[in-house]
């Protein structure tokens, strides 16, 4: 049998969550900006996603109230991401566009937010090989863009 909440109760969850989203929202867009491989200027998709994400965690919160949010509302974009990244086969003009989808998710969680080799396997269901093998090539492939562009330079 649930437990009926108070009115004041839920008013001071949904502050809470209110507050973390305030502070989390930014750096949370970024990822998603670029795990789409959009622009700050132009990020629909991102948008999207990281507002299915957080509404996500905002109906998990309960069941999940021992967890980091931040942690839960980023895994949470980075499988919706994965589920949808037929969509992101071509970059939208972000920095990472040259990358294949997977590449992008593997790097933004690896290098990016930092994330452990083993903890995104888990998370993505791969063998820490395969996203030691899919950081590496990302990594590669970003320094030759790099080197492209100077060479132009």
């Amino acid at each position: 049998m649930r437990k009926q909440r108070s009115r004041s109760e839920h008013a001071d969850r949904a502050r809470e969550f209110d507050a973390f989203v305030a502070g989390a929202a930014g750096r949370l867009l970024h990822v998603a900006t670029l795990l789409t491989a959009e622009t700050r200027a132009r990020d629909p998709y991102a948008r999207a996603l990281l507002t299915a994400a957080l509404a996500h965690t905002y109906a998990v919160r309960d069941r999940r109230r021992d967890e980091d949010p931040y942690a839960l509302t980023r895994d949470e974009l980075a499988l919706r991401f994965a589920r949808t990244a037929w969509r992101f086969r071509t970059g939208r003009g972000g920095v990472l566009g040259v990358l294949t989808p997977w590449e992008r998710l593997v790097l933004v969680l690896r290098l990016y937010e930092g994330v452990p080799e083993e903890q995104t396997a888990a998370l993505l269901g791969l063998s820490e090989a395969r996203v030691r093998a899919v950081c590496a090539r990302a990594v590669a492939r970003m320094r030759t863009r790099t080197r492209g562009r100077e060479a132009a330079a």
